[in-house]
């Protein structure tokens, strides 16, 4: 059984950092697609990153040069480390998973193509 269990959320000021964590239990992350979304106060569900099972990452243009996305396989984790946030990142943060092995950059984002997901953990970024 697939399961996303993501944690590391929590309050900061604008310009800190968080690390997000998603550990994922029923399947190797080295062999899915993963990826994390978000949902803002009065906002749809918007693509933030992902890494597919060859390591090839794609970032939302929001978060480029701020956040990257990493695994541990020997953990079997995926991670979204945030930096230089702002008070506009304020979101639930979800971790995604989907089987097929690479996602093109071009439709990543779209929230249909992925079929497990965790709970979510939020992120409160006050300015």
């Amino acid at each position: 059984q697939v399961q996303l269990v993501e944690s590391g959320g929590g309050s900061v000021q604008a310009g800190g950092s968080l690390r997000l964590s998603c550990a994922a239990s029923g399947f190797p992350v080295k062999s899915y697609s993963i990826a994390w979304f978000r949902r803002g106060p009065g906002k749809e569900r918007e693509g933030v990153a992902t890494i597919d099972s060859d390591g090839t990452t794609s970032y939302a243009d929001f978060v480029k040069g701020r956040f990257t996305i990493s695994q541990d396989a020997a953990k079997n984790t995926l991670y979204l480390q945030m930096s230089s946030l702002k008070a506009e990142d304020t979101a639930m943060y979800y971790c995604a998973a989907s089987r097929q092995k690479r996602i093109s950059f071009l439709w990543w984002w779209l929230v249909s193509l992925w079929e497990y997901w965790g709970q979510g953990t939020q992120v409160t970024v006050s300015s």
